[in-house]
């Protein structure tokens, strides 16, 4: 198989799931590992895709920190979704804590007005959700507000999670890898999602198919930090396969 027939697989295998390994085009196409990482090399150069260690990917996964109203306008029916489904997950009279994005806004306006809850946030779109609710008792936590995502960051907000202790936690992230765990666009914020699961038993990430693959500046934690993914059917099969293999219970709505 000529390279050029070689380059043209590759494509074809990107656009059917996004994603392509190294060792499996090389058992594949029967050439080395080193001439796939220069095929990847050479297609990558000309902007048809981008590499990572041991793999491929149709789209970047690296992503950067944009604003809440951008946000809000994308996957809007999946995050609706997702955050229905979550509501099967809480229990009246319980103490949660709910993270901030706008998968998390739309999880707190779905949450019943009359379900008893004890809730801490640092997200303001998620308190102000749930102001109008008398059985909601919400505990927002202090700190530097975040523009970009309406949420509070930093020491005061760290310190206030040691004073409390939850049973679940509602989480976004704004990618999670196979190989490199939970990210969020931002350090600050990814340091107090760190200490959110520190502060709980139980970790729920609500997240969209998109942010598979994908990569932020701030780590929050490792897969098997998650207690349950709820998410939509554009959840690759490889992550489904994984995450179930760590015991991770996966939700698709």
């Amino acid at each position: 198989m000529s390279s050029t027939e070689r380059h043209r697989f590759i494509l074809h295998e990107l656009a059917k799931s996004g994603f392509v390994s190294v060792s499996e085009l090389a058992k594949t196409l029967q050439v080395s590992v080193v001439t796939i990482r220069k095929d990847l090399k050479i297609l990558e150069e000309k902007n048809l895709l981008f590499r990572s260690h041991g793999s491929a990917t149709s789209v970047s996964p690296y992503v950067v920190d944009r604003p809440v109203q951008l946000k809000k306008l994308e996957q809007v029916e999946e995050k609706n979704r997702i955050a229905i489904r979550a509501l099967d997950f809480l229990e009246p009279k319980e103490a949660i804590i709910i993270g901030s994005g706008t998968t998390m806004g739309a999880f707190a306006q779905a949450i019943p007005k009359n379900l008893p809850l004890t809730v801490v946030t640092s997200a303001i779109n998620v308190a102000l959700a749930l102001m109008d609710t008398s059985e909601i008792e919400i505990v927002q936590l202090g700190g530097v507000v975040r523009k970009s995502s309406g949420s509070a960051v930093g020491h005061f907000a760290e310190e206030m999670l040691k004073s409390v202790s939850c049973y679940k936690l509602f989480l976004s992230v704004d990618g999670i890898s196979l190989d490199y765990g939970m990210t969020t666009s931002n350090m600050l914020e990814a340091h107090l999602n760190a200490e959110m699961i520190r502060s709980v038993q139980k970790t729920i990430v609500l997240v969209d198919s998109q942010k598979f693959g994908r990569k932020g500046f701030g780590k929050i934690g490792e897969l098997e930090d998650i207690d349950v993914i709820i998410t939509d059917s554009g959840i690759p099969e490889r992550y489904r396969e994984k995450f179930e293999e760590k015991g991770i219970e996966v939700v698709v709505v």
